[in-house]
């Protein structure tokens, strides 16, 4: 018997999460690891299983994960994204309650580009009058 498997792409900077769910006993893994080990500060994990816990899935899927660019944050950002949208496949039930949280909406933020004749994107060279 062929078990379900639900994918979804999130992005957040430069991060791209590739998320598959499969009903199980709510082992997650990113690139390999677990995901305690893999985001080590709490706040990322909470970060990550703000969607599981609003549509009440915890424990209830497995989570298979491989993120890739940026840094641990946006990676998180980027699996929150990934999984968010990965539930909404299984039950579309779940859209309104993860939309209000605002776990649906991609973080649209990028870094500045840096400007030429400048030091970064808005800090500029020390002004000399003299």
């Amino acid at each position: 018997m062929a078990t379900v498997v639900y994918r979804a792409t999130g992005r957040r900077k430069t991060a791209v999460a590739s998320v598959r769910l499969i009903q199980g006993a709510g082992k997650m893994l990113v690139n390999g690891k677990p995901l305690r080990q893999y985001l080590t500060k709490d706040d990322l994990l909470v970060l990550v299983e703000k969607p599981l816990e609003i549509t009440g899935m915890s424990g209830k899927v497995d989570l298979i994960c491989s993120a890739r660019g940026g840094g641990l944050a946006s990676q998180a950002g980027a699996i929150r994204l990934a999984v968010a949208r990965a539930l909404v496949k299984m039950n579309d039930q779940f859209r309104k309650a993860l939309k209000k949280a605002g776990v649906l909406t991609r973080d649209p933020r990028m870094v500045e580009r840096k400007k030429y004749g400048q030091i970064k994107a808005r800090k500029r060279f020390q002004y000399s009058k003299r």
